[in-house]
C-alpha cells in the first residue's frame, strides 16, 4: 500500500491512501450529514444517492485533505449517529434488570463502547484506512472484510425492522385517536391492524422513496430523528409526575382534560422500584444496551472530516456524544420504570396507550417518531442494496431492473420479520448480541490485535485489547444462547397452553 507521510504528531490522523483503496461509507444505520464533505462516487448505484448532502464513497487524494467538520457539530452528528430506537426498550431493560443493576450495565458498556472507539481509531492510524471494512480487509483479508461487512448489513437491518416495528406499533393508535368519537365502528377496522399498516406504509411510502437515486431530505431527516427523541424524553420525564401508582382501574383509558382520580394505596408494593432483578427477561438488557449505544461504523467517516484532526480530538468528540446519550438514555429509562414498573413493555411509547385512550402530548410524539422513522427507513436500506449489490459482484454500470428487485426483496424481508417475529424485544435482543457484539466488542480488538505492529502482544494495550476480544466473544454467546433457550421456553409454553385448550 502506497502511503503519504508527513510530519505530524503521532496523534494526527495519517490513514492516507490512493483513492483504489477505499470503499464506500456506506453502511452507518444512522444519518449524518457532514457539511463540506466532498464526495465522488465508484458505482452507479451510488452516484445520485445523497447528492445534496455529501455522503457516498470517498476517493482520497493522495495528499492530505483536512477536514471541515467543527468539534460542536462532531459531537451532534455522532449523538445523532448513538441516538435511535434502541432509547425506547431501555425501560423494559432497567424493569428487568433494576434500577442498581442497569446502572451499572449501562455504565459499563459505555465505557467498553468508548474503549472500542479507541481501539478504532488508533487501528485507522496504524493500519492506513478510514473505511470499517477496508481495516477488516487489512487484518484479515476477505474473511474480515466480509465479518465487517455482513456485521454492519446485519446492524441496518435490525434497525430497519426496529424502525418498522414502531409503525406497527404507533400507526394504529394514532388512527384510533383520530376516530375517537365514532371508535366503536372504526376500531376494529382492517387499518387499525398494525401488520397491514406495516405492508400500507411499505409500498405507499418506504418502497417509493427507496426506489429515488437522491434522497436529499436526508440532512433534515437526520436532525429531526433526534429532535424527537429528545422530545419523547422531555414527555416521558413529564407523564411520571400525571400518572399515579399504582394505577387505579377508574384511570385506565381517560383523557388528560378530566379531573386526576386519586390514587389506590391497596397495592404499593407493586409501585416500590426494585434495585436488583432476575428473571427471564434479565438476558436481553445487555443486547439492547449494546444495540442502543452501537454506531461504529460512523466513527471513521466523521473522524475524517473533523477539522484539525487528531485522535485525541476525536475521541474528546466521543466522550461527549457519549456522555450525552448516557444522560438522555438512563432518564428515558428511569422515568419509564418508575412511570409502570413492571408493567413496561419493550416498547415504552406503546405503554402509555393502556393508561391514555387520547392525550394530544403523546399524540404528537407518535406523530413525530412515527414520520420520522418512515423517513429514516429507506437511508437505512441504502446500504444494505449496495452492499448486497457488491456481493452478487454486480456491475459499476446502474441498471433499474436489479436496483428495483434488490430494493423489493429486501423490503419483504424485513415486512416478514415485523409480521411474524412477535415482539421488537427479539430484535434488540438478537441484533444487539450479534452484530452490535461484533461492531462494538469483536472487530475492532480483532483489528487492532492484528494491525498495530509496533507494540508486542505482551503490552498493556494488547493485553488490554485481548481481554476485550474475549468479553466480547462471552458477551455474544452467552446473550445468544440464553436468548434462543428463552425462545424455545416460549415457544414450549404457548404449545402447552394451546394443548391445555
Amino acid at each position: 500500500m502506497k502511503m503519504s507521510r508527513f510530519n505530524v504528531d503521532p496523534d494526527i490522523d495519517s490513514s492516507i491512501s490512493n483513492s483504489n483503496e477505499y470503499t464506500s461509507y456506506q453502511h452507518c444505520p444512522t444519518k449524518v450529514p457532514l457539511n463540506g464533505m466532498q464526495y465522488t462516487d465508484v458505482d452507479a448505484e451510488s452516484q445520485n444517492f445523497l447528492s445534496d448532502h455529501q455522503l457516498g464513497k470517498k476517493k482520497y487524494e493522495a495528499e492530505y485533505s483536512p477536514g471541515s467538520a467543527s468539534f460542536g457539530m462532531s459531537v451532534f452528528n455522532l449523538g445523532n449517529a448513538i441516538m435511535g430506537s434502541g432509547i425506547l426498550g431501555l425501560s423494559y431493560a432497567m424493569a428487568n434488570t433494576g434500577i442498581a443493576m442497569f446502572v451499572i450495565l449501562l455504565v459499563a458498556v459505555a465505557i467498553f463502547s468508548l474503549y472500542s472507539v479507541h481501539l478504532l481509531l488508533k487501528t485507522a492510524n496504524e493500519g492506513g484506512s478510514l473505511v470499517y471494512e477496508q481495516l477488516g480487509y487489512k487484518a484479515f483479508g476477505i474473511p474480515g472484510k466480509l465479518a465487517a461487512s455482513c456485521s454492519i448489513t446485519m446492524q441496518n437491518f435490525g434497525a430497519m425492522a426496529s424502525y418498522l416495528y414502531i409503525v406497527k406499533y404507533e400507526l394504529p393508535i394514532v388512527i384510533k385517536h383520530a376516530n375517537i368519537d365514532v371508535c366503536g365502528v372504526f376500531c376494529s377496522s382492517w387499518y387499525t391492524n398494525g401488520d397491514y399498516l406495516v405492508l400500507i406504509v411499505t409500498m405507499a411510502i418506504i418502497l417509493p422513496l427507496s426506489l429515488l437515486r437522491n434522497l436529499g431530505y436526508l440532512g433534515y431527516t437526520s436532525g429531526f430523528s433526534l429532535l424527537c427523541m429528545v422530545f419523547f424524553l422531555i414527555v416521558v420525564i413529564y407523564k411520571k409526575f400525571q400518572i399515579p401508582c399504582p394505577l387505579p382501574e377508574n384511570f385506565i383509558n381517560i383523557t388528560v382534560n378530566v379531573s386526576q382520580p386519586q390514587v389506590n394505596t391497596t397495592d404499593e408494593e407493586c409501585c416500590k422500584p426494585k434495585y436488583f432483578v432476575f428473571n427471564s427477561q434479565t438476558v436481553y438488557a445487555v443486547p439492547i444496551l449494546t444495540f442502543a449505544f452501537v454506531c461504529h461504523p460512523a466513527i471513521l467517516p466523521m473522524y475524517e472530516e473533523l477539522k484539525d484532526r487528531s485522535r485525541r480530538k476525536m475521541q474528546n468528540v466521543a466522550n461527549v456524544s457519549f456522555l450525552g446519550m448516557f444522560v438522555m438514555y438512563l432518564l428515558a429509562a428511569l422515568f419509564g420504570y418508575l412511570t409502570f414498573n413492571e408493567a413496561v413493555e419493550p416498547e415504552l411509547l406503546h405503554t402509555y396507550s393502556k393508561v391514555y385512550n387520547f392525550d394530544v402530548v403523546l399524540l404528537i410524539v407518535r406523530f413525530a417518531v412515527l414520520t420520522a422513522v418512515t423517513l429514516t427507513v429507506p437511508v437505512v436500506l441504502f446500504p444494505i442494496r449496495t452492499s448486497v449489490n457488491q456481493l452478487l459482484g454486480a456491475s459499476k454500470d446502474f441498471s433499474w431492473p436489479r436496483h428495483i428487485c434488490i430494493t423489493v426483496a429486501l423490503l419483504v424481508c424485513v415486512n416478514i420479520l415485523v409480521i411474524f417475529v412477535p415482539t421488537i424485544r427479539d430484535i434488540f435482543g438478537f441484533i444487539g448480541a450479534s452484530a452490535a457484539a461484533m461492531l462494538i466488542f469483536i472487530l475492532p480488538s480483532a483489528f487492532y490485535i492484528k494491525l498495530v505492529k509496533k507494540e508486542s502482544m505482551k503490552s498493556v494495550q494488547k493485553i488490554g485489547a485481548t481481554l476485550f476480544l474475549i468479553v466480547g466473544f462471552m458477551v455474544m454467546i452467552c446473550s445468544m444462547a440464553l436468548i434462543i433457550a428463552d425462545w424455545i421456553h416460549n415457544a414450549a409454553s404457548s404449545g402447552e397452553h394451546a394443548d391445555g385448550h
